[in-house]
């Protein structure tokens, strides 16, 4: 006897845990930015190690229209800290298993992206090495709205 009620009972509480698939879903698509912070400058010829908060120097790459947006708030000049504000262009390409990165129709360098961080590296071009370029660390900072 207790098995039919058992049996019963797990029918209905499955019956009527299903969804017919009429429930609307009001939320908007949410739209993900993601901002490319400067945190670090290191090398050049006189060997700089210029660090940045979160937010000063803020590279915002658009793939789409293949435009990167700068915002730098730096102030202090005697810092090595990149490109100025404005909107540039820029095209990545790869040599073997090695991406590269072009600003306004100028190589910059080797780019090394993962997960939370992107390096370029002045000093590594798809021409060769050099000595006294730049690297630009940056950090990833990622926003929902």
């Amino acid at each position: 006897m207790k098995k039919p009620i058992l049996i019963l009972i797990i029918c209905f509480l499955t019956l009527f845990n299903c969804s017919l698939g009429n429930e609307t879903n009001n939320t908007p698509p949410q739209i993900v930015k993601i901002y490319w912070n400067l945190v670090n400058v290191s090398g050049g010829f006189e060997g700089v190690n210029d660090n940045f908060e979160v937010g000063t120097i803020i590279w915002e790459f658009n793939d789409s229209t293949e435009t990167l947006s700068v915002d730098n708030q730096n102030n202090d000049d005697t810092k090595q800290d990149g490109l100025d504000s404005g909107n540039y262009s820029y095209s990545i390409f790869n040599v073997e298993d090695e991406s590269y990165i072009i600003v306004d129709d100028i190589e910059v360098g080797s780019m090394t992206l993962t997960s939370n961080e992107l390096v370029i590296n002045e000093n590594e071009t798809s021409e060769g090495s050099a000595a006294d370029g730049f690297i630009y660390t940056f950090s990833k900072t990622t926003i929902t709205q």
